[in-house]
């Protein structure tokens, strides 16, 4: 069975998603998800949903898919522990640091991988089996292939997103509410600057960022025979109404195996929509159609919300089939018994039935009276009544009995599961190195990596895989003291793995040792090729306990968050050597759609493209691996004049060379070595003393 799994963002909007026939909900309990401004529930408030849920078999899931500080841990940990103690069905997690707590404070709670995590490839799902996660949930860009390619050689389910709002960037991946805002979308406080308007030559004319919501509505039988186990729908911030739309029609569509009625389509898009709604990621045929705006002024649909508001509101739909039994004897109690869909049993006795003197009870009262279970959240799939002749019994009786083995047969169902409770510990902590970072250097394009920049003997020197297999002639004048690292694509499918294991084949080959890996899924494949393994950004370090688990993993180094503050940085236990980056343009967003030929209608990378804001601001836009896009700060981040990075305890300090010449490196490098006085002509601190919400 696929379930569907919809969204609470509210009590109200919880009631919709089970009057309307999701098969679980997923909300958030305290600040620690990815909605933070949605109604997120009071511990006495998810109390009651779960039992409300648990009641009439709807599964509920906790949202803990943020990345959280040292400090926040320890709370995370007893928040965690109640829920299980609650009767959460699973939490949803993005920071290996939360499931390294969740392990000791609340080890009998199972685990989800959040699209948070990037989880895009069958390696990476296959990590997160190993890590005790029991679902993941896939990247909203796969197409229809690599999702069944995953789902048949997938050792865990297999969650997948049916509908609702897309984000721009590979979810996880975007910093770019955090570095313009200081709203995290990793802390969820998105403030969605891709709904903004933006524009090329330096117009913001239009809204090449903002995708139309996602719609599988006619793909369900496809996904239940590729063997997903859950769709999930979004909407955690809108209203219950909403909810009670997409949730009754998707629930609707799936339990007749049937393709929708035009009537629903047009509902789904009255209830909220950008402008219609695409398939483009699940098609595998990205583009300028896949984009849409929600117009300024858009009619509410206040028939449909009408009706919505009936589905839940004072009302109770049956849910949960049960069977109901009854013997009724001679000289024996009256006997009633119900059954459920999970096989408890409830039973019950009244009175001795006496001999009738006008009117017998027969069969067939006895069962219509058992059926009548209209009010509950229950309904009678059927009855079976043993009734002998000549007896009486008050059908009041009869109805008290049946009240009676269903308020028990409640009890049982909302009855918390016995789990064991831990004390998070956060184990040893590590003394900080007391030596100065050593420098390393990432750069884009070959092209930047030239002699003269070798020659100030940088620590390591990161070139893309493909760069380094296509030019290794870059790597003439060399010096012994520095060594090569190759960096690894931030998000690749299954299908461009043979590529690129042919280019790591290559740069081994070329005596490079070192891999700098930002996706779960290639550390397994590096590893296997004999590469050292250091992470990169795209695995998030927020806290010291994301760090042991890499440890763990067998990671040599890690790169710290750069939306950490440099105090937050110096104050964490580093179980393994912690790099971060001093210089260069931020990464904001990688995406699957192409923005650079949606503008262009052809493929236009090597020029310069720049994409400009509301306020005047540019973003360099280049080309990611595999022909993504990717946008860059509009200003580099400078620290050479700042003595508070190189106190902070790492062992390596990165400057990230993207759009720099190769002269612009040689320049940034020295002034890093103390050796000018060169400085960008504009340039932002980043995060590190601001921080992020």
């Amino acid at each position: 069975m696929l379930e569907l799994l919809a969204p609470a963002g509210s009590r109200e909007a919880l009631e919709a998603a089970v009057q309307n026939g999701a098969d679980a909900v997923y909300l958030g309990f305290g600040d620690f998800n990815a909605r933070r401004n949605a109604k997120n529930f009071t511990e006495a408030d998810f109390a009651s949903a779960v039992s409300y849920c648990h009641l009439r078999g709807v599964k509920v899931y906790l949202t803990l898919n943020t990345l959280l500080t040292d400090r926040e841990l320890p709370l995370a940990a007893q928040l965690a522990a109640r829920a299980s103690q609650l009767g959460a069905d699973a939490a949803l997690i993005q920071d290996l640091g939360v499931l390294r707590v969740l392990r000791q404070a609340a080890p009998d709670l199972p685990l989800h991988a959040s699209t948070q995590m990037t989880v895009h490839s069958l390696d990476g799902v296959k990590l997160c089996a190993d890590l005790g996660l029991k679902r993941a949930v896939l990247s909203r860009e796969l197409p229809e292939k690599e999702i069944e390619y995953i789902c048949t050689h997938s050792p865990i389910e297999i969650e997948v997103f049916g509908h609702g709002a897309l984000c721009m960037c590979y979810s996880g991946q975007c910093f770019f509410s955090a570095v313009v805002g200081q709203r995290s979308g990793n802390r969820g406080l998105c403030a969605q600057p891709c709904r903004m308007k933006y524009g090329w030559g330096g117009r913001p004319d239009g809204y090449p960022l903002s995708l139309k919501d996602a719609c599988l509505i006619d793909k369900l039988r496809q996904l239940r025979k590729m063997g997903v186990a859950c769709l999930k729908l979004e909407g955690r911030m809108k209203r219950a109404e909403y909810v009670a739309v997409i949730t009754r029609i998707y629930a609707t569509v799936l339990k007749e195996d049937r393709l929708p009625t035009e009537q629903e389509l047009q509902d789904l898009e009255a209830a909220f929509s950008r402008q219609g709604f695409t398939q483009g990621y699940f098609d595998d045929k990205t583009g300028p159609e896949m984009f849409g705006v929600r117009p300024e002024k858009a009619p509410e649909p206040k028939e449909l919300f009408a009706q919505a508001r009936q589905t839940y509101l004072g009302q109770e739909a049956p849910l949960v089939d049960v069977r109901f039994y009854a013997m009724v004897r001679k000289g024996e109690p009256l006997q009633v018994a119900v059954e459920d869909e999970d096989d408890r049993v409830v039973t019950a006795a009244g009175a001795v039935p006496e001999a009738a003197i006008t009117h017998p009870i027969t069969v067939e009262q006895v069962e219509k009276q058992l059926s009548r279970t209209g009010g509950t959240p229950y309904r009678c799939l059927g009855t079976k009544a043993l009734v002998e002749e000549g007896l009486s019994v008050p059908l009041s009786a009869l109805n008290a009995l049946r009240r009676q083995v269903l308020e028990e047969l409640s009890l049982q169902r909302q009855t918390l599961p016995q789990r064991r409770v831990g004390q998070f510990h956060p184990g040893a902590r590590y003394e900080n190195p007391s030596q100065s970072p050593a420098l390393t250097v990432s750069v884009r394009k070959a092209a930047q990596v030239s002699p003269e920049l070798l020659r100030l003997s940088p620590a390591i020197v990161y070139i893309p895989a493909q760069e380094l297999a296509d030019h290794p002639e870059c790597l003439t004048g060399l010096g012994r003291d520095t060594a090569v690292g190759v960096i690894l694509p931030r998000i690749l499918w299954d299908r461009e793995l043979d590529q690129v294991t042919a280019q790591l084949k290559k740069c081994r080959e070329l005596g490079c040792t070192e891999a700098l890996v930002g996706t779960y899924g290639l550390l397994a494949p590096a590893r296997k090729l004999g590469y050292t393994l250091r992470g990169d950004y795209g695995l998030p370090v927020f806290n010291a306990q994301a760090l042991k688990e890499l440890k763990r993993l067998g990671l040599q180094s890690a790169t710290a968050s750069f939306e950490l503050k440099l105090a937050q940085i110096r104050d964490m236990s580093k179980a393994i050597p912690v790099e971060v980056l001093v210089y260069g343009r931020l990464p904001l967003m990688i995406t699957e759609n192409c923005i650079i030929k949606n503008r262009a209608g052809r493929c236009a990378c090597e020029g310069e493209n720049i994409l400009t804001d509301r306020k005047g601001e540019r973003f360099p836009v280049v080309k990611a691996p595999g022909c993504r896009s990717e946008i860059l700060n509009s200003r580099k981040l400078f620290l050479a004049d700042k003595p508070e990075w190189q106190q902070c305890g790492l062992t390596y300090a990165r400057l990230s060379f993207t759009t720099e010449n190769p002269w612009e490196c040689v320049q940034a490098l020295e002034r890093y070595l103390g050796r000018s006085q060169w400085a960008p002509a504009e340039f932002t601190r980043g995060l590190y003393y601001r921080g992020v919400e």
